[in-house]
């Protein structure tokens, strides 16, 4: 299986999908080394990416994704993955990917991106990531973990559900 935790910009993305690779003995990428320098120079200077810019992004993501299942090697990516018509890309209707989004609400976000130093992402582009996201839809069958915990707290959640699946 491979977990895409997606969600906006400072949700917790890469700590918390490292934290769960790390205690599921997963493998563990982040999407964010997947952008290209341009990708990294353009956020960098608070400018959004388009669609355009980000389907380079998107299909060395899904290439990763791809080699992992055909490898047989279960793995946790964080990728913003904002839009439907993006995780539609990455995961291909594949039951294999499973979405996870970390929900947060915007007051919990910014706080979390003002206090964070040294990430590319300046919280001035927050707004441009509430105002692209599109929330999973039940047809996605999304596992959903609120952010609003401690980092554990969130690990839990996210494994309590992935076996309340597996149970079925």
């Amino acid at each position: 299986m491979i977990l895409v935790a997606m969600g906006v910009s400072g949700a917790g993305k890469t700590t918390i999908a490292r934290a769960l690779a790390e205690r599921l003995g997963w493998t563990f990428a982040d999407g964010d080394d997947f952008h290209d320098a341009s990708a990294h120079a353009k956020m960098a200077s608070g400018i959004p990416l388009t669609d355009i810019d980000r389907a380079p992004w998107l299909d060395r993501v899904a290439a990763w994704i791809d080699a992992r299942l055909a490898e047989g090697v279960d793995g946790v990516i964080a990728c913003s993955a904002l839009k439907r018509s993006y995780r539609d890309r990455l995961t291909r209707g594949n039951p294999d990917v499973r979405i996870l989004y970390l929900r947060g609400s915007r007051a919990l976000i910014a706080t979390r991106l003002y206090q964070r130093k040294g990430h590319f992402m300046p919280e001035t582009l927050l707004d441009s990531q509430f105002a692209t996201l599109e929330e999973p839809g039940p047809d996605e069958a999304p596992i959903i973990v609120d952010v609003d915990k401690s980092v554990p707290e969130i690990v839990d959640d996210a494994i309590a559900a992935l076996n309340a699946i597996e149970r079925g």
